[in-house]
């Protein structure tokens, strides 16, 4: 037997329904907080370096994300003959 509900609810009612803190308030502080360093141009606020704690390991300089986004790009844009040559000298 199979049973299957389908609700419908916000995050705010879901927070609400599982008894959890409502941290809405204490966002939108911090995120007031970070636009008005960024702005003022306070040291460690620029985007890279707060963004830094939430890239990989990777993308957390310029040059890894630009490495990245070049092998995203480029990366499906090889030669037909390269793959071949490689195919045939193993």
């Amino acid at each position: 037997m199979k049973i299957h509900f389908d609700i419908e609810a916000t995050p705010q009612e879901l927070r609400n329904f599982f008894g959890l803190p409502d941290v809405e308030p204490l966002q939108q502080e911090m995120l007031e907080v970070i636009r008005k360093n960024m702005s003022s141009g306070v040291v460690g606020f620029d985007p890279l370096t707060v963004m830094k704690p939430f890239l990989p390991e990777q993308m957390q300089s310029i040059s890894g994300l630009q490495k990245a986004m070049w092998q995203a790009i480029m990366g499906n844009a090889k030669p037909q003959s390269a793959d071949k040559d490689k195919k045939e000298t193993k």
